[in-house]
């Protein structure tokens, strides 16, 4: 049900892959509350996703941007203001890849050219897309730019291999460019630390039925799922958290603060 939490509000939405992705959820909940949005992905996903047919349900033009490139996030911001009419209110960073993982190559034999890549699209294009709006003054007064992250940047979850790195400097830049994204223009940048999810990219970790599965039993409300997430980022992107900023903020059914759950041991409550 919508009650109009972000009428008249623009925004630009990363990582809408398909009916999986959580960017889509993110999509459709900020359109049902009265925002207009762009929704952007790399060139070649737009070939295998279901983003246009996205794009048409809700109205919204699809413009393809590669995070790792500063001419197209140069292309997509202005291309946005003009299509949405004005500067941006909040954005979303919903960016995760792998070589390593999709490979399966062991965190122990990890191809370092590979790794690179993994931090470059996981985690300096937020920095990237950070920096670009900060150049092109994109974002409106009180803005908000929301990355999606998850707690193996604080914890050891061995499969998780090398985006666990990347997470923890996806949460870094997070707090380092709030800081002068606040001081510019009261701009406010946050991480999501969301339950294992059942994505496409989640999906292609070893062994991540079974984690979901044990995290779903560790949360003492469960996992957190993709709609859920969805509504947790409408609410950072709304004006009812303007003095939230350069947090990671978990949003895992209590999972991130448990220590054991007695679900876990078979034992009853």
């Amino acid at each position: 049900m919508s009650n109009g939490l972000l009428e008249g509000k623009r925004g630009i939405i990363f990582g809408a892959l398909d009916d999986k992705s959580i960017a889509t959820h993110v999509a459709q909940r900020a359109v049902d509350q009265g925002a207009k949005i762009v929704l952007t992905n790399a060139p070649i996903a737009l070939r295998f996703g279901g983003i246009q047919e996205l794009g048409k349900k809700l109205n919204s033009e699809v413009i393809p941007a590669d995070a790792t490139s500063l001419e197209d996030l140069e292309n997509l911001f202005s291309q946005s203001m003009e299509t949405l009419g004005g500067p941006i209110d909040f954005v979303l960073h919903s960016i995760g890849m792998s070589l390593n993982v999709r490979k399966k190559r062991a965190y122990t034999d990890i191809n370092y050219d590979w790794m690179h890549k993994t931090f470059d699209i996981s985690a300096m294009s937020f920095h990237r897309v950070m920096q670009t709006a900060y150049k092109l003054d994109a974002m409106s007064e009180w803005g908000s730019i929301v990355a999606l992250t998850y707690i193996a940047a604080q914890r050891v979850f061995p499969d998780y291999n090398e985006m666990a790195e990347s997470k923890s400097l996806l949460e870094s830049f997070a707090r380092s460019f709030g800081y002068h994204y606040a001081i510019k223009k009261n701009v406010r940048v946050n991480t999501i630390s969301q339950s294992p999810t059942i994505t496409t990219a989640g999906s292609g970790i070893k062994g991540f039925q079974e984690f979901f599965d044990y995290a779903q039993k560790m949360s003492p409300l469960g996992n957190a799922s993709s709609e859920a997430c969805a509504d947790y980022c409408l609410s950072l992107f709304s004006d009812l958290t303007r003095m939230v900023t350069m947090q990671n903020l978990f949003h895992d059914g209590g999972f991130s603060s448990m220590g054991l759950s007695p679900a876990v041991l078979g034992l009853e409550e």
